[in-house]
């Protein structure tokens, strides 16, 4: 039913737990998973400031901190590309810097997945009722996803 799974990471406690569901679902079926890291475009930016306030050269120091953090996504991911492998899944890794919910729908769309498996950190920075009980990302990819959402917490 659920063939291909998105599973979207920030390695963070709360989320890691997310990964127990995905693995459950090779007994439903499933067969490959995407792992997706999303670094936040606002964070690249923050920094694009800090490089420009020191006189550094901003394209240069940038470029640099992209490589920096995708080779620390990458390596945060090797466990669990190991785990979902010895499983039987086979496992493929994006990592992507922009809106992480804009990023994870356009992922879910690239690659044609059947469910979005994702955990929720809980209360946002809005008073919404749904993002208090789910986290503004995971809320976001529930309203704007035209795939099933598994919202693990």
């Amino acid at each position: 039913m659920f063939r291909k799974v998105l599973y979207p990471t920030d390695f963070s406690d709360p989320i890691r737990i997310t990964l127990k569901y995905v693995k459950k679902l090779k007994e439903a079926g499933s067969e490959e998973v995407v792992i997706l890291h999303v670094v936040e475009k606002g964070i690249i930016e923050a920094y694009e400031e800090a490089f420009a306030w020191a006189g550094k050269d901003v394209v240069a120091e940038t470029e640099k901190l992209d490589e920096k953090l995708i080779e620390k996504a990458k390596k945060q991911m090797e466990n669990d590309v190991a785990e979902l492998e010895g499983l039987g899944f086979s496992v493929k890794i994006e990592i992507r810097i922009g809106n992480p919910w804009e990023e994870i729908l356009k992922v879910a769309d690239e690659e044609d997945v059947s469910l979005i498996v994702m955990g929720a950190h809980g209360c946002g920075r809005l008073s919404c009722e749904l993002e208090k009980l789910i986290g503004s990302t995971a809320e976001n990819v529930v309203r704007h996803s035209k795939m099933p959402v598994l919202i693990v917490r």
